[in-house]
């Protein structure tokens, strides 16, 4: 309980001085005609004037609050590798024991994880958010248990007690780290480029030769072992195998000791784009779809086209002198034996044995097949001739035997049954302009004649014609890829006849499959990140595929089912635990992905520091104390005094209040005023009329 005395005037304050002001005169002129009850005058109207102020006696009943202790637990990534965990755990246990001890105290824990969005241990803006939530005059201290890898200490709030740090890890850890300091978004295939990327070592790193060995694998491949010097930036350069997104995993074996693996890798993507797409296009004869190819190659800017049509045959005698000819001459030896590998893509349409090309040639284009060229066929009747290019060389590689047989009827062209999961013809249904028929046919334009062919064993029919024969094949020769178009009829598609059909997206998964892209590829395993969130698509021609075995970035296996979403593709969402490197496989195809980074920010720098602490802590006369050299003990200290020591740490009581109730009540009547006032005035008159 306690009480003060609080003045409530009767009046403005005011006119209370005005009053008191008369009543100083009228004392003055009392002193100075020297009349003997001056004082008592001037006791008289003090009198009044404290009536007036109405003085009042407050008493507070007052319940004593308990103390705070704020403690800022450090759980992120970088305090789960060696035993940071475990050391947190007992410094933890033993301020709980200490903050019991004191009595009147409480401590309030705060527990901080990842950041989801990779920002690193955001131990300030968690602080903040905790002392917000308590009254500013019942902290005593504040402890934060981390390693010191704090990320945002530029938004360090205001601290009304003594901070102090609890740093784990111990003065013998030491690290290793991969970073890649520049990577581009893309590439042009078949240029060289280069990367920048360094090996670090931090902390008290063992004796070495300086030198560590350094694993190149891409998209999952075998990897290229290098040894290279470690301190000091590399420069490699690189060659991008194929189109579309290569994933490219840079590693350093873990050595016995270190810290954590997980920033001992870096994957990179980057898009593997063409300069240029050249195709060499040869047209056997004029003929209706002729302009088709050429207008369609011709739409893309990034295509650059050479186009030969075979107008003239050497057999062909029609008495035009030849200093009339208007035509070019067809440089053969320069297409097809000099600058034969510069093309990505050779076409030919509705091309038969003339002479023109000699056996050789064909020959060298056989070659480039099994090389790792892409070679596609439109084939016409010429093709089941005695003139057909199968008779030729190219007989090795092409996809389909001719029969002698050309089928003259309309026929809807058809996907077959591994075509409605081949990444070339998957979904292409949905490009037609017409809803499908009612027995399933697809609403796309009719052809009127078909080439007969048999396909070898190994190669894929994706589209059928009439009685299931075959009209679209691919295959695989060597390194390279050839497809069989068995028909001359597609232009029709691009002319709209019967509502047209998607030729042109055809054409363009066509090339991109012959070209290798990997987004065609039949067998492939890839995802897609967002955020911390994975989309996981399994493609492939068979009905049925693995369990995908998902390996994270602390070593531990997630096995998961996709379910297929369309025929031949197969996908699923999946949430990833953290960030950081996640490696996929069902025993037949395998990938790499990073999410955020490989090695995320916490992982970054991983050995315990006090100096991004030390300005804080010093600023509060709090300390910093190594977990390795002992538990503290908590002390109480006197505000403003140091509140730190050897083998100890303190808080400062805060004496905190809550006031339960308040009385008010008048320090006397206002008659008993009004009585002394009276009194007073009438003992002045007194003792003034008897002098």
């Amino acid at each position: 309980m306690t009480g003060q005395i609080i003045l409530d005037p009767l009046v403005p304050w005011i006119v209370l001085w005005v009053i008191a002001g008369l009543a100083a005169l009228g004392i003055i002129i009392a002193l100075a005609r020297r009349l003997s009850g001056w004082w008592l005058r001037a006791l008289a109207a003090f009198a009044l004037l404290v009536a007036l102020a109405n003085p009042s006696l407050q008493q507070e009943d007052r319940q004593p609050l308990s103390d705070i202790v704020i403690a800022v637990v450090d759980e992120s990534a970088s305090q789960r590798i060696s035993d940071r965990a475990d050391q947190s755990a007992a410094a933890l246990a033993n301020l709980e024991a200490e903050v019991a001890a004191l009595g009147n105290t409480e401590l309030r824990v705060v527990k901080l994880s990842d950041d989801p969005g990779d920002g690193g241990t955001l131990m300030m803006t968690a602080l903040s958010e905790a002392l917000a939530e308590e009254p500013q005059g019942r902290i005593a201290g504040i402890v934060l248990i981390t390693d010191g890898r704090v990320h945002d200490i530029q938004v360090l709030p205001g601290l009304p007690a003594p901070l102090h740090a609890l740093l784990t890890g111990r003065s013998t850890d030491w690290d290793r780290r991969l970073v890649v300091k520049n990577a581009p978004a893309f590439a042009i295939l078949n240029e060289e480029f280069r990367l920048t990327l360094r090996i670090d070592d931090q902390g008290a790193t063992p004796l070495g030769d300086g030198t560590v060995d350094l694993s190149i694998a891409i998209d999952g491949g075998d990897p290229m072992v290098f040894n290279v010097p470690t301190g000091q930036d590399l420069e490699l350069p690189l060659t991008l195998p194929h189109g579309g997104m290569n994933i490219i995993q840079f590693t350093v074996p873990e050595v016995e000791g270190e810290l954590t693996n997980r920033n001992n890798a870096a994957v990179i993507q980057i898009n593997g784009v063409r300069d240029r797409l050249r195709v060499l296009l040869v047209s056997g004869e004029p003929h209706p779809g002729e302009r088709t190819w050429r207008n369609l190659l011709k739409s893309d800017a990034s295509v650059d086209l050479v186009h030969f049509t075979i107008l003239r045959p050497p057999e062909k005698q029609d008495g035009v002198p030849v200093e009339e000819l208007s035509l070019i001459a067809f440089p053969t030896r320069e297409l097809f034996i000099e600058k034969i590998n510069e093309f990505d893509l050779i076409i030919f349409d509705r091309y038969k044995r003339r002479g023109i090309l000699p056996n050789e040639y064909l020959q060298n284009v056989a070659n480039y097949v099994m090389g790792g060229g892409a070679v596609l066929i439109a084939s016409g009747p010429e093709y089941a001739s005695a003139e057909s290019i199968y008779r030729s060389p190219l007989a090795a590689v092409l996809p389909g035997e001719p029969t002698a047989r050309v089928v003259d009827q309309p026929f809807v062209p058809l996907l077959s049954d591994i075509g409605e999961r081949h990444p070339v013809t998957e979904g292409l249904t949905d490009y037609a302009h017409n809803p499908p028929a009612e027995d399933g046919t697809p609403g796309w334009g009719r052809w009127f004649r078909l080439v007969d062919t048999v396909p070898p064993p190994e190669a894929t029919t994706v589209m059928e014609g009439p009685d299931k024969r075959p009209l679209l094949v691919l295959n695989r020769i060597g390194e390279g890829r050839v497809a069989l178009i068995n028909s001359d009829h597609s232009w029709l598609w691009d002319r709209g006849y019967e509502g047209g059909g998607p030729q042109l997206e055809l054409l363009r998964r066509l090339a991109h499959w012959l070209m290798q892209e990997p987004e065609l590829e039949e067998e492939s395993l890839s995802v897609e990140p967002t955020g911390q969130t994975m989309r996981i698509i399994r493609r492939t021609v068979s009905e049925t595929t693995p369990d995908v075995t998902i390996t994270g970035p602390d070593g531990t296996d997630t096995i998961v089912a996709l379910p297929e979403v369309s025929p031949g593709r197969f996908e699923l969402q999946w949430d990833a635990p953290e960030m950081g490197l996640y490696r996929l496989t069902d025993g037949k195809v395998e990938t790499v992905i990073a999410l955020g980074p490989s090695a995320p920010r916490e992982f970054e720098q991983t050995i315990s520091t006090d100096e991004l602490l030390a300005p804080a802590v010093s600023s509060t006369a709090g300390g910093i104390v190594r977990i390795e050299d002992g538990e503290p003990d908590l002390r109480q200290v006197r505000e403003g005094r140091p509140a730190a020591g050897r083998g100890w740490i303190g808080i400062t009581p805060r004496e905190a209040y809550r006031t339960a109730d308040i009385t008010v009540s008048p320090l006397l009547p206002a008659w008993a005023f009004l009585l002394l006032a009276s009194f007073l005035v009438l003992a002045a008159w007194i003792r003034e009329g008897r002098r």
